[in-house]
């Protein structure tokens, strides 16, 4: 009888897979697809290499052991993984249906690690703590609230953060020791939501704090943890002046910081807590600072700077001023710099057109770098990737705008389609980096891709990312026009095939170029995109609303009001007659659902073709890998449909 039973068992498993494969493609259950017409399921298998490439993100040094924590995917989202020797094997300690984000050791044994993750892309982030031994994860925040930023004690006995659990609002600051979330205690109420926990004093009695407000405007505060009180270091009134991260000096009277006081870019200088006299250390890279590091004896520094796209790491010794010039990195975007607890090696993040994401680290004695994770590309051959090359276009008033203009092979000729692929932000910056799907449009279709730095944009200096604040959002617009008159004039560019697309805000200038520009669009692709100002700002998460209103202006000002509204891509609907595929995760606390829904409702009814594609279990952005193929291939389809007909 059970081997009768075996038998029927087997035999019905082969008349399943016996069953045909679908012809056509459904969006899984968490997907709903609206005018999107059937996807054929050989498309998958066509552009099935494009889909498959795998990035690994540095997370932290092990504080006894030359080992790695990385961020990286092996299933549907990334998890954390251990490495324990260059181009060693990544072994997944975590283990969800959600991405986790940021993870860190326990500072001095390492038997354990925090990490933090949310929900559907909520951003209602919690810490846990996952113990090596036996691999018990527990939750160690309330469940509800937003909590960032957790930063651990020179000790290793606690850590600060902040979280939203008084109002939903403020970012109030929090210690905890993670060994026991009983410990959990409220040290300062905070208003607002751009507070973020910098660093510990050695004595673990103080942090010092950074209030952001915008990106032209933070200030720093140290908060003694005795007494529950903060106090300013950084004056207010004046010129706005920003600060990019600060860490105390080994004898805690003073900050390592980064700041763009007094200089049109962030400058790496010591701050005298005492006197307030800043020593700026470099002056001579007339480029912003994107990100340092202190060694755990305060002797070196290591810092990187992002010179037109192409980064730099430097280590500096302290006492004598002397520097050099890291070798033997990638070239490209490199960042995360951090040196293990001993001072003998520095991690380093490396990104790049043809690499999806690397961990490296580099020998301080010997200056030697190597990597320690090789991220697959999916079968692709890591030489036939087109690398970007630098634009640049006089906007309609004269000033300067560049971009990054990616090329497809040799193997097309004629006048090639375009996509506009612009960022979000608004205070991003488009870099050289790897164009993971997107490859296949150029590669495969044919297609010219521009990724734009308009006015706005971080990278260029103070002033530049300034030029698009309240009233002044429209030029930023205008930027892309002028664009379009720069493609109009390119040989091998066709000016009759263009589509723009973006997320976030990238998003809101897709729907703006839009109405502005419909009769020159062959097509567009907003994602998470705001289709009004007014009421992305009305219904925002409260603990970003004020954040936002610096950038954009604040809709309670009834000129501002009538500013925003008269500009809103919503208010231009009718103007849209070209065809619309729309993308937007249903829990996104950023740029609300609503945002999207309205557009897609009004548009409709101008009779252009309009696509939309809503995942019920994501937010800003897709993030699980069956989410991204699908609105990959709907995407590819579009493309073929409307832009290169």
């Amino acid at each position: 009888m059970l081997r009768f039973t075996l038998a029927a068992l087997l035999l019905a498993a082969g008349a399943v897979h016996a069953q045909p494969a679908p012809a056509v493609l459904s969006p899984n259950e968490n997907l709903v697809a609206e005018g999107i017409p059937p996807i054929p399921a050989a498309l998958a298998e066509e552009v099935r290499r494009y889909t498959e490439a795998r990035s690994a993100r540095f997370l932290d040094w092990h504080p006894v052991r030359h080992e790695m924590l990385v961020s990286t995917r092996f299933a549907e989202t990334p998890q954390v993984h251990l490495v324990r020797a260059p181009l060693g094997a990544r072994t997944q300690l975590t283990f969800f249906n959600e991405r986790v984000g940021a993870a860190l050791w326990q500072p001095t044994r390492g038997d354990f690690f925090i990490f933090s993750k949310d929900v559907g892309g909520g951003e209602w982030y919690q810490y846990y703590r996952q113990d090596m031994a036996d691999g018990r994860v527990t939750l160690l925040t309330d469940g509800a609230s937003r909590n960032t930023g957790a930063t651990w004690s020179q000790d290793g006995e606690r850590i600060a953060y902040h979280s939203t659990r008084r109002n939903r609002k403020d970012a109030d600051l929090y210690v905890m020791d993670p060994r026991d979330p009983r410990s959990d205690k409220l040290v300062l109420q905070l208003e607002g939501g751009g507070w973020e926990v910098q660093d510990w004093s050695r004595d673990g009695m103080q942090l010092v704090l950074q209030e952001f407000i915008s990106i032209n405007e933070s200030y720093l505060w140290l908060a003694d943890l005795k007494t529950g009180t903060k106090k300013l270091v950084t004056p207010k009134g004046g010129a706005k002046v920003a600060y990019g991260g600060a860490r105390f000096t080994v004898d805690g009277r003073g900050l390592w910081v980064t700041t763009d006081r007094d200089f049109e870019f962030q400058r790496l200088a010591r701050l005298d807590l005492a006197t307030g006299r800043y020593d700026y250390l470099s002056t001579h890279v007339p480029w912003d600072i994107a990100d340092f590091d202190v060694s755990e004896d305060g002797r070196s520094i290591a810092y990187t700077s992002n010179e037109a796209g192409n980064f730099v790491v430097r280590l500096r010794d302290v006492a004598s001023g002397r520097e050099r010039t890291v070798e033997g990195l990638p070239p490209g975007i490199l960042g995360r710099p951090k040196f293990h607890k001993d001072g003998c090696e520095l991690a380093v993040q490396s990104y790049n057109p043809r690499t999806p994401g690397d961990a490296w680290s580099v020998d301080l004695a010997t200056n030697r770098a190597r990597p320690w994770t090789e991220s697959e590309l999916g079968g692709l051959n890591r030489d036939a990737i087109q690398v970007p090359k630098l634009v640049k276009w006089k906007s309609f008033d004269g000033l300067e705008i560049s971009g990054w203009l990616t090329q497809p092979p040799a193997k097309f000729t004629g006048k090639r389609p375009v996509i506009i692929d612009i960022h979000g932000g608004p205070e991003g910056q488009s870099l050289p980096s790897y164009k993971g799907r997107r490859n296949y449009f150029v590669n495969e279709l044919g297609v010219a891709v521009i990724d734009p730095n308009v006015r706005g944009s971080t990278g260029f200096g103070k002033t530049f990312v300034a030029l698009d604040n309240g009233m002044l959002r429209e030029n930023t617009y205008k930027d892309i026009g002028a664009l379009l008159d720069w493609i109009a004039q390119q040989p091998d560019l066709d000016a009759s095939r263009v589509m723009v697309t973006g997320g976030s805000y990238g998003g809101h200038m897709t729907w703006a170029l839009s109405y502005l520009y419909s009769d020159r669009l062959r097509a567009a692709l907003p994602v998470v995109g705001m289709s009004n100002l007014v009421t992305f700002l009305e219904n925002t998460e409260s603990y970003r609303r004020d954040l936002r209103r610096v950038e954009y202006g604040d809709e309670r000002d009834p000129k501002m009001r009538e500013f925003l509204q008269r500009i809103a891509p919503m208010t231009h609907a009718a103007k849209i007659r070209h065809p619309v595929f729309v993308v937007q995760g249903k829990n996104d606390p950023r740029v609300p659902w609503s945002e999207s829904d309205q557009m897609v409702r009004t548009i409709r009814a101008n009779g252009a073709p309009v696509w939309f594609l809503t995942a019920n279990n994501e937010g800003h952005g897709f993030g699980k890998k069956p989410n991204q193929d699908f609105q990959f291939y709907a995407t590819v389809m579009f493309i073929r449909e409307y832009l290169l007909k």
